[in-house]
């Protein structure tokens, strides 16, 4: 009896989802709160978005709904961290609203492809997502965009913050003014301040860019914007204003309804060839785009205001795209924080060049700048040229790599001042590491409180305890430690110290080899875990990577009486950790009891070489919160490397 009543509730639910649009709010917040809360995961994504706000003035929750749907989105393997009711609601728009828009198929699309193809999803979805992915080769979606999905346009408009461009240059060859003004309304009519380029080109950055925060004006891009105008001045002068976009409004994305522009004769092939270069010229020019995109029975109130960009991040960039944001640098007063990913090497000239327009930049008194981001570059010693170039940066991240041969035009060394830094990153790629210039450094950057080093590599013989030493000597507001890729195994004292006179709150050693050549792998172990439980800020501890395997236990330790640590999040995920020894690590750390919830990371360990134990031990572990992800021993890559 108990299995037809289980299928009949089934069917209910399932009743109530089809016909939801018929039923009242009130007549489903009248059922019983632990009926609501079964009904929850059989709802669509629109239908739990409209409940929600009744459900939680009654003190409902929804995040078993949205945790469901979340589950069925993502991949199997994907492990679902803990999410409020908002958050988990953002991550499936995010997720879904760029399949569904650019028609993407994937197998939660296409079960609920009856109510995901719908105005009504897409115009939910884009109320809680925060970033616009354009790619450019969907000429069709943004023409459609433009025309019959109006109003998600509008939504789009009063949401975004972040836009990612895919495919920059594709948008010149495609002649797509469709795309140029849907950028136009979200980065000058809308909330979008940040502006993303994943690939080349040099004239539509020009264009992003120019009077969105830099006065800088493309001599090519003021041409064509000239052009455009003075074919808008002529028409005018003639009587007829309205052709002003007439070779706009000959182009498909253009919405019919406007009324047919006079249209000047055309005699030549050559007259063609000009009448569509003038064409591409208007697309350029936000004010006509939007007079030319204008709703039908719609008018302008005056002349377009210009935005603000605030950040940029340019991806694959190539010495072109270089060249155009170091020529708006001077005069972007408004741009806080700016990153730019090389496509190859920057050379020391076009870094120089660089630092120059960020230091007229840090010049005025205007300048926002704080954050930049930069990479590849050649050799660390520019480091202090661009802090030297604009020393208000709080946070800077680079990568440098080795071409294999030394510069003569690389900048000397000079005194450092002090600098305003409270974040740095600097990752290093197949180059010796001048470790006194990174001490150097951090002895001038006394405020700083996130430092991530990786791949640090010294001469043969060299140990990195000089940069252990000067830490906790000059950082003492330090509170984020991550180093990585680095051998530490001959650096313990210095470990000790450094975690005495530190008031860390995360600590990441990843792929250290912090046990690689000591002869007495637990003792060094369980020294450190007794430095460790004696930083009582310490709450987030990573140690990936470092070949711990059966010392694990000793790990265990970190909770145990009198005075347990305060670690909430401990990352010993691929350790080659076998299943017999997480299952003493179990047992040991059942009998510690960590005062707090613990979220344990044991991903990318061994366990399927003995199913049942890791199990057994993987229940063990139930109190905590667990990630765990898949390990498949018969890839000889992963055991060679787990083993190394």
């Amino acid at each position: 009896m108990r299995l037809v009543d289980l299928s009949l509730k089934r069917l209910c639910f399932l009743a109530v989802r089809e016909h939801f649009s018929a039923l009242s709010t009130s007549a489903l917040l009248s059922l019983p709160v632990a009926l609501i809360k079964d009904l929850l995961p059989s709802l669509n994504i629109c239908q739990l978005d409209q409940l929600q706000p009744a459900l939680n003035h009654r003190g409902i929750s929804t995040i078993s709904g949205w945790v469901g749907i979340l589950q069925e989105v993502t991949t199997p393997k994907h492990e679902i961290d803990y999410y409020t009711e908002e958050e988990a609601k953002r991550e499936i728009m995010a997720r879904l609203f760029p399949l569904v828009f650019y028609g993407f198929r994937n197998g939660y699309t296409i079960k609920h492809e009856a109510h995901l193809k719908t105005p009504q999803f897409l115009q939910t979805a884009a109320k809680y997502i925060q970033q616009f992915l354009i790619i450019s080769s969907f000429h069709q979606k943004f023409h459609s965009l433009v025309h019959d999905q109006r109003p998600l346009l509008d939504i789009l408009e009063q949401s975004i913050k972040s836009i990612c461009l895919n495919r920059a240059d594709d948008l010149i060859q495609r002649n797509s003014p469709a795309v140029f003004y849907i950028l136009h309304r979200l980065l000058d009519h809308g909330v979008t301040t940040e502006v993303i380029m994943n690939s080349n080109g040099p004239l539509v950055l020009s264009w992003v860019l120019y009077r969105r925060g830099s006065q800088y004006a493309n001599p090519t891009l003021k041409s064509l914007e000239m052009s455009c105008g003075s074919h808008a001045v002529s028409a005018c002068a003639e009587g007829d204003c309205s052709s002003s976009s007439s070779y706009i409004q000959s182009h498909d994305d253009v919405p019919p309804c406007n009324p047919p522009c006079k249209r000047p004769k055309l005699d030549s092939a050559s007259a063609s060839e000009q009448e569509a270069q003038t064409e591409m010229n208007c697309f350029f020019n936000p004010q006509l785009l939007c007079q030319t995109f204008a709703p039908c029975g719609g008018s302008l109130a005056g002349a377009c205001s210009w935005g603000q960009i605030d950040s940029l991040e340019l991806r694959d960039c190539t010495s072109d795209s270089l060249r155009v944001i170091t020529l708006a640098l001077p005069t972007f007063f408004c741009l806080r924080s700016l990153t730019i990913n090389s496509f190859g090497i920057i050379t020391i000239p076009e870094a120089l060049a660089f630092a120059r327009a960020l230091k007229q930049l840090s010049d005025s008194s205007h300048s926002s700048i704080s954050k930049l981001s930069i990479s590849t570059l050649t050799n660390i010693e520019i480091t202090e040229t661009m802090l030297n170039a604009c020393p208000q940066l709080t946070s800077l991240n680079m990568e440098i790599r080795s071409l294999g041969e030394r510069s003569d035009s690389r900048p000397a060394v000079t005194n450092m001042s002090e600098f305003s830094l409270r974040k740095l990153t600097i990752r290093f790629s197949d180059v010796l590491t001048n470790q006194s210039f990174i001490t150097s450094l951090l002895r001038h950057s006394p405020h700083l409180t996130f430092l991530h080093l990786a791949s640090m590599k010294l001469p043969t013989g060299s140990s990195q305890s000089q940069l252990l030493t000067t830490i906790p000597e000059s950082n003492p507001c330090l509170r984020t430690l991550i180093l990585e890729d680095m051998k530490l195994c001959d650096c313990h004292p210095e470990i000790l110290n450094l975690l005495r006179n530190c008031q860390l709150e995360e600590l990441q050693f990843r792929d250290c080899r912090l046990l690689e050549t000591c002869p007495h792998k637990e003792e060094t172990l369980q020294q450190l875990v007794a430095a460790l439980k004696k930083v009582p800020t310490l709450h987030k501890l990573s140690l990936p990577l470092n070949r711990i395997a059966k010392n694990v236990c000793v790990l265990a330790e970190l909770f145990s009486r009198p005075s347990p640590s305060s670690v909430k999040q401990l990352d010993i995920s691929s350790n080659f950790i076998q299943a017999a020894e997480l299952l003493e690590f179990a047992e040991r750390l059942r009998k510690c009891r960590p005062p707090h919830m613990l979220t344990l990371d044991l991903r990318y360990n061994p366990g399927d070489r003995d199913p049942n134990t890791w199990k057994t031990a993987l229940d063990r572990l139930g109190l905590f919160s667990l990630l765990v992800k898949g390990w498949k021993s018969t890839d000889s890559m992963v055991d060679h490397v787990s083993n190394m």
